[in-house]
């Protein structure tokens, strides 16, 4: 058998724009040795990562065998922070991989959205503006995490880490000597000191083309923080003023010319470019800390991703007539639960949406499975006059609560009341990637719905019904599995498969309409416990063929390759490969539809997002919500990690429904990516198929191949629609307008002489009051565009961190094309509260003895008060950050009404040194650390009083007196 490899592939489509600009890049380098944002936030969060897992290992007595450095990788880190993991395990990085992107991309998009914005970037020493940025995004990641949104903690996290990492490139802090972050940046509390005034001059011009030198000698000796000013347009900028530089930049050509930028080798500064990568990603590493000792330890991996499983999510029907797959849901789930409890395969979390009609929700999403455990058995079937239910908007919930790439179950026996919003589904689908399988039970094999004698409709879903779930499921990469309420339990194994570690897609193909067809799929080393699953009507069979010529046909329950199980309209074959590698065939003969899903376990993945290039000073790539332009060219942005001895051979856009299959060229882009092209990509809808080779064998012709299969189809559309909101964070109580543009377009190409009308569709998952135009029109003479504004209102009462997703579509007159842009919003209160709690010592004590190898016998303590002020939000925890001891609080009235908590730590004199963190109820973190230090001089203990000056998180000094004994030592440093 060939060596397992951990590999992870993250492919991003990109729809291909000509003229790609050389100026920062977000997420590649042209030159290939540049650092861009992508680079500093990927180190950062591996480092950070790794860092919490080995203190946490250290915590819990076990061993943590990894170096953290910048060489670090998603593989590496994952494996080192699995508790039970080995070197020859499956590992799947897949959920860390797609968190990190998500965070990379929200960071890119920044200088999509807001690449105008001086404080977004810190151009136009708009200090203030950027620190206020920064303050506003760290609150909201806080208290997205707090609300377990984790999805909208990483994007506003992306977000915030942009504008903190420019500002080590567009400003003179670096060139001032620094060694450091500027941690003022992230202390809103703190004031931001020797930044110079409009008035004073910064820069003088650059000469032969050179602008080492630029920085005014006076500025750089009074240490005056500045940076570059920028305009695309106008060259006006105060006199003597820096400018940003580049070629974009109108006002680098005003004396003084030139520019201080560190984007790239290439900028004005750019020999320092390397300094500002790396104090950037210091200053990252910096807020990540903050941001970890605010949310856990625990809560700051699942904000970073860190899971091998996936979450387990149910969308179940509770009307009257679902007792029994209420009781199916509940017996499955507690299943899993108790088998993998404890486990690495134990889920990352879990979800649950109830439906019925007139009702829908709440979303139950815990980590806590006894919770959950809790909640799904409260749920009881009832009511149901009439027979369609709820069911797309409660699945509409889950897509938008569960993590990207999830799969989730939906239950129901009845149709969708909501129908209208199936292209609302389709599009969070594509969008999240999410796969979703549905579990319909007694649906009628007629298409029409039958009435009885008293003309009372039976509760009966029609084929006609089930076709809206089956295209969704379709969509998707999902099953819809059709049986009897009986033959329920039979089906829900799939759900059990799901959930096993490291599941990839190997192949994956629909026929609608059903014709009888022969499907290969390659068989690799890496797989494991492979699965096949058959959907169709009960007259199809099959074949199934190994690479070496055995046979089994579906009439065979149990044979030589598989052994089968049927459940209504699913057939799952549990595959005996028998190190069988290569090509595998199923032959399907069915005039019906029917679909063939081919799943495994295994190391080797991969993950693709949708992006687009822009121009401009910013330009790169960024993430693109909706869908690819018929006709036009697109690439696969393809990056490998984890071993360089597999190797990409091939990536296609493959039709599953028919035969189109359009190959893409690779080239090689440098540091193991590759730039796959593809030119005039048809209408239709596709999935990214992957084949390459181990290259682990010396032999060549010996390589073992591989082939895997993205679920989510990409479907192209003749209609652009674009969306950009003025800010992704709304308040309670406010309203936001977001404008839109639908185009038409042909060959990828906005076709400005073609008219039509448009119908709009707006809708978000939170109901929340909206208002937007049915319908759009192009006319003559419009440039082949029309624009639209959506305005959204939060309630008042919506609570601080709740996340928000907004789908705007437009659908030709002809109902046969449809595009959509997706945007996700995060509801956060206004922070007033930006001081952090302030520690005064009250008393400590100590009797430990001067050999180190008595300390066991002996303990010392620390009481101290800790407060949030009288208008603060007030503390909401005390932790240990470092330290063996004890902890115990309690809580009491200080002076002026302000509330008091009291923290006793108690520890062993062979641990010394203690570090706290208090927490208040908006994430402000304050630390002090107290060490017990032993004098060289045995004497007798007596007391004194000693005045500490003690610094508080907002810069000023108090001055306490408090009992110090002369054998210990206990210093309290505020941080």
């Amino acid at each position: 058998m060939a060596s397992r490899q951990t590999v992870v592939f993250l492919v991003a489509v990109v729809i291909s724009l000509s003229d790609f600009i050389h100026s920062f890049q977000p997420l590649f380098s042209p030159d290939g040795n540049s650092t861009t944002h992508r680079d500093i936030t990927l180190r950062a969060v591996l480092r950070k990562t790794a860092e919490v897992c080995r203190d946490m290992a250290a915590s819990e007595g076990r061993d943590f065998r990894l170096t953290i450095d910048d060489s670090l990788s998603t593989d590496k880190v994952q494996r080192a922070c699995s508790t039970t993991g080995t070197s020859t395990s499956l590992l799947s990085t897949v959920l860390f991989q797609t968190s990190i992107a998500n965070m990379y991309f929200s960071n890119a998009k920044v200088d999509v959205d807001f690449a105008l914005s001086e404080k977004h970037h810190f151009d136009d020493e708009t200090f203030q503006g950027g620190r206020d940025v920064i303050t506003a995004g760290v609150a909201a990641v806080k208290a997205s995490v707090k609300l377990e949104n984790f999805v909208a903690g990483r994007r506003n996290l992306g977000q915030v880490c942009h504008t903190l990492q420019d500002f080590y490139s567009h400003s003179n802090w670096v060139e001032l000597g620094n060694k450091s972050p500027y941690s003022t940046l992230i202390s809103p509390d703190q004031p931001l000191e020797n930044l110079a005034g409009l008035s004073v001059p910064t820069c003088r011009n650059c000469t032969g083309g050179k602008c080492e030198n630029n920085l005014l000698p006076d500025l750089l000796q009074q240490g005056l923080l500045t940076s570059g000013y920028f305009n695309i347009v106008s060259p006006a900028k105060p006199a003597g003023k820096c400018s940003h530089g580049g070629s974009f930049d109108r006002t680098s050509r005003k004396d003084p010319v030139g520019g201080i930028s560190k984007d790239d080798l290439g900028s004005s500064h750019g020999s320092l470019h390397p300094k500002a990568a790396d104090l950037a990603e210091n200053a990252t590493m910096e807020l990540l800390e903050d941001v970890r000792v605010a949310v856990g330890d625990k809560n700051f991996l699942r904000l970073m991703g860190l899971s091998q499983s996936s979450v387990l999510c149910f969308v179940i029907d509770t009307t009257g007539s679902m007792s029994d797959d209420i009781a199916e849901a509940k017996r499955v789930s507690f299943a899993i639960i108790d088998s993998k409890r404890g486990t690495q395969q134990e889920p990352s979390a879990y979800i649950l949406v109830p439906f019925n009609d007139p009702g829908f929700g709440p979303v139950t999403m815990t980590a806590n499975a006894d919770f959950f455990k809790d909640s799904i058995n409260k749920l009881s079937a009832s009511g149901g006059g009439d027979i369609p239910e709820l069911c797309l908007s409660g699945l509409q919930l889950a897509l938008t609560a569960a993590p990207p790439s999830s799969e989730i179950f939906v239950f129901t026996d009845a149709p969708a009341k909501d129908s209208h919003l199936k292209s609302t589904i389709t599009a969070i689908i594509e969008s999240t990637k999410s796969v979703v399988t549905f579990m319909l039970t007694d649906v009628l094999v007629s298409r029409r719905r039958r009435r009885n004698t008293q003309r009372v409709s039976p509760r009966k879903m029609t084929q006609l019904d089930a076709q809206l779930y089956r295209d969704l499921a379709r969509a998707s990469g999902g099953q819809a599995i059709e049986v009897t309420k009986s033959d329920l339990t039979l089906a829900t194994s799939v759900i059990e498969d799901s959930l096993a570690n490291a599941v990839v897609t190997v192949f994956q193909v629909v026929r609608n309409p059903g014709r009888p067809d022969n499907f290969t799929f390659i068989v690799d080393g890496s797989l494991r416990n492979l699965t096949a699953y058959i959907t169709g009507a009960s007259s199809l069979t099959f074949d199934l063929t190994s690479p070496t010529g055995v046979s089994q046909s579906s009439s065979q329950s149990s044979g030589p390759l598989a052994t089968i199980t049927t459940a209504g309209n699913l057939r799952r074959l549990s595959l005996n490969t028998d190190n069988q590698t290569g090509s595998w065939e199923i032959s399907v003969n069915s005039k019906n539809p029917y679909s063939v899903k081919v799943t495994s376990q295994s190391s080797v993945n991969f993950i693709y997002n949708l992006v687009e290039a822009h121009e401009g000073a910013h330009g790169d790539f960024s993430l693109k919500e909706g869908r690819p332009l018929s006709g036009g060219n697109a690439s696969l942005m393809i990056s490998v990690t984890g071993s360089d001895k597999v190797k990409v051979t091939e990536v296609t856009l493959f039709d599953s429904s028919g035969p189109t299959e359009v190959n893409g060229s690779l080239q090689s882009v440098g540091s193991g990516s590759f730039l796959v092209t593809f030119s005039g990509v048809p209408a239709g809808e596709f999935v990214v198929r992957m084949k390459g080779a181990d290259g682990s064998s010396t032999s060549r012709s010996t390589a073992t191949s591989f082939q895997r299969q993205a679920s989510t189809q990409i479907k192209t559309s003749s209609i652009s629609v674009t969306a950009q909101a003025s800010n992704t964070n709304i308040e309670p109580g406010s309203t936001i307008s977001v404008p839109f543009t639908v185009s038409t377009t042909t060959n990828g190409v906005v076709n400005d002489s073609a008219t039509g009308m448009f119908t709009v569709r707006a809708n978000n998952d939170r109901s929340y009051t909206s208002t937007s135009p049915s319908s759009i029109t192009i006319a003559s003479g419009d440039g082949g565009t029309a624009n639209g504004t959506v305005t959204l209102t939060a309630p008042a009462s919506a609570a601080s961190g709740t996340d928000m997703t907004l789908t705007i579509e437009a659908e030709n007159a002809a109902a046969t094309d449809i595009n959509y842009a997706v945007l996700r919003f995060s509801v956060v209160a206004k922070v007033t509260d930006i001081t952090r709690p302030v520690c005064q010592t009250v008393s400590s004590s100590s009797n430990c003895p001067s050999s180190s190898s008595l300390c066991a016998s002996s303990q010392w303590s620390l009481i101290a008060n800790l407060t949030d002020g009288i208008n603060g939000t007030g503390i909401e925890s005390i932790t240990i950050r470092k330290g063996n001891g004890t902890l115990n609080t309690s809580t009491v009235a200080g002076a002026g009404g302000a509330n008091v908590t009291v923290a006793t730590y108690s520890a062993s004199c062979c641990s010394q040194n203690v570090e706290l963190a208090a927490v208040d109820k908006v994430g402000n973190v304050g630390k002090c650390a107290g060490q017990a230090r032993q004098t060289m001089v045995a004497t007798t203990l007596t007391a004194i009083t000693a005045a500490v000056n003690t610094t508080s998180t907002g810069g000023h000094t108090l001055s306490i007196s408090h009992c110090l004994w002369i054998s210990v030592v206990v210093s309290l440093l505020w941080k």
